[in-house]
């Protein structure tokens, strides 16, 4: 006769994560991506293209370096996400106040551009909140938010210290 075998309690206080977070993260974040890419990607945009088009419309006329940080982007990243951009007519850089300085602007086809993939980036978000249920979307966004300050301050407590 088998009789059901309890787990034994875990005292939290011992408990650790098992395996790599950045691995799990990872897989979540491949999986997110491919489910926007296939939606917002009917629009022909990458979805990061989508992220850049509405951070230029909120945002610019912006400064490249503004812009970068405000995306939470290296220049160089920001640099070559930008350039098929241009090249399509999406977006324009021009001069800023000085010589020196430049202003990344949205034109009337980036607007245009934006709007399509907006619908789009809509039923992929509206499908994301079905599948995992809008309770664990609210709890996953206040965990990254909470985790990057976290992350940010020691970042930057490590760097003063």
């Amino acid at each position: 006769m088998n009789a059901a075998v309890k787990p034994e309690p875990v005292d939290p206080a011992t408990r650790k994560p098992q395996g790599c977070t950045n691995f799990k993260l990872r897989q979540l974040m491949r999986q997110v991506a491919q489910h926007y890419d296939a939606e917002v990607g009917k629009t022909g945009l990458k979805t990061t293209q989508y992220s850049l088009l509405s951070h230029v419309f909120k945002l610019g006329p912006i400064r490249p370096v503004d812009l970068a940080q405000a995306m939470r982007l290296d220049a160089s990243t920001l640099t070559r996400n930008l350039r098929p951009m241009i090249d399509h007519g999406w977006l324009v850089q021009g001069e800023g106040a000085d010589a020196r300085s430049r202003l990344i602007t949205i034109t009337p086809a980036g607007r245009e551009k934006r709007v399509e993939a907006q619908r789009h980036w809509k039923v992929a978000q509206e499908a994301l909140n079905r599948t995992l249920g809008v309770e664990r979307v609210l709890a996953i966004h206040a965990l990254v938010d909470d985790s990057l300050a976290l992350l940010g301050a020691a970042t930057e407590g490590a760097s003063h210290g």
